[in-house]
């Protein structure tokens, strides 16, 4: 038995000299760099102790290192749990021990506030920054580059996602590896993305639209992603030309119809944009 969500996102791209990730200041990371990261972070998750059906629960800033993660935890058949970095220390501690998380990962700036909720909850607690770095990443260098896929069915459990709590405690909605992989698969096709798409990449990796979507997506598709740590109006407007689709939430929209640089020349090669997340406001027809 294969492990889909992990072979059809990642593991075709083994050893891919391709673009997969580029940064705002011009650094490439390709596929198979990509891919060999994380095996070392899933190599780095057996060392720990890690076995197969075990959560890991993710507080950090988005960077390509951080996405690695989600990639390794599908290798190695644990359950990611994204977390939203604007959760207070409270929230954090109510989705780990509901979510019987076996591993913590937070930014240094927070470990000492979640040492003693991993603690009580039997988890261990490791830290990976802004930049990538950390206690995580640290150790993930020395383990080898290659790690034997765990096997997993597509109705195996492959992530949780809170909800908003709106009407009582958040809730963890399971995700199979299934569920994953078929919302990529449909949304790649009605879309159209291809290999020769650039995604411009500006959305948080805590939740589905940033992570389940854009994401697999570039993934499926194989195309290239123009990869911002968050919103920025300016380096959007710089990375317009080199992308053909940019997926957002209306608030992006709204900025970028604000500023006298976003010009219809800018977008005239743009195949796509997408807004989700929350309603777009209604546009005046006659300012097209």
């Amino acid at each position: 038995m294969a492990n889909p969500l992990y072979d059809t996102l990642f593991g075709r791209h083994q050893g891919k000299t391709t673009p997969f990730i580029q940064l705002a200041d011009g650094q490439v990371i390709t596929h198979g760099a990509f891919v060999e990261l994380a095996a070392q972070y899933a190599n780095l998750f057996g060392k720990i102790g890690l076995e197969p059906g075990d959560r890991v629960a993710v507080q950090i800033e988005k960077s390509p290192q951080s996405l690695a993660v989600y990639a390794a935890c599908a290798q190695a058949g644990l359950v990611f749990l994204p977390l939203n970095t604007a959760y207070t220390t409270e929230e954090v501690s109510y989705f780990v021990h509901d979510s019987r998380a076996r591993l913590v990962l937070c930014d240094n700036k927070r470990l000492d506030a979640l040492k003693p909720i991993a603690m009580a909850a039997g988890a261990s607690l490791e830290t990976m920054n802004a930049d990538g770095q950390g206690s995580f990443s640290k150790q993930a260098a020395s383990m080898p580059a290659t790690f034997a896929t765990i096997a997993r069915s597509t109705e195996d459990l492959a992530a949780f996602l809170y909800t908003s709590g709106t009407t009582g405690r958040s809730k963890g909605a399971m995700l199979t590896q299934e569920n994953l992989l078929s919302n990529g698969q449909v949304l790649t096709t009605e879309w159209a993305f291809t290999a020769s798409d650039v995604l411009l990449h500006a959305l948080p990796i805590y939740h589905t639209h940033g992570l389940f979507v854009a994401t697999n997506i570039a993934l499926l598709s194989g195309c290239k992603i123009l990869f911002l740590p968050k919103f920025d109006l300016e380096a959007i407007i710089e990375l317009l030309p080199q992308a053909t689709a940019l997926m957002g939430v209306p608030t992006f929209y709204t900025r970028l119809l604000d500023d006298p640089g976003f010009t219809k020349d800018l977008t005239q090669h743009m195949r796509l944009f997408v807004s989700g997340s929350a309603p777009l406001l209604v546009g005046d027809p006659s300012a097209l």
